[in-house]
């Protein structure tokens, strides 16, 4: 898996940048269809926002969250992305079990 941080008018430190790589790795370490994470910090006027797009095997996630410091930007998007990785496992495992139940038809 790569994982990318970059910032967009914004200087990523390196706690900064440990911090974003924590709460990714916690979110996707359990998943091993994962191929790549970029995560962008920015700053617009007086808010922070965090995006990031997860490319999994056949489909991309993408998300975006602001708050009124990088941190609670990064919590957001994690929260947000924690959501959609929970459907698509849903999702990918209710497929999954309908495709057994039509073959033991």
């Amino acid at each position: 898996m790569n994982l990318t941080i970059s910032g967009h008018q914004l200087d990523v430190t390196e706690a900064l940048r440990n911090y974003a790589q924590t709460k990714m790795l916690r979110l996707v370490g359990s998943s091993e269809k994962v191929i790549d994470v970029h995560v962008i910090l920015s700053v617009e006027k007086h808010e922070q926002f965090a995006e990031a797009s997860i490319h999994l095997r056949g489909k991309t996630l993408f998300a975006k969250a602001g708050g009124l410091d990088v941190y609670a930007a990064i919590d957001g998007l994690v929260d947000k992305l924690d959501r959609q990785l929970v459907r698509h496992k849903e999702r990918s495992t209710e497929h999954r079990s309908a495709m057994v139940d039509d073959f033991n038809d």
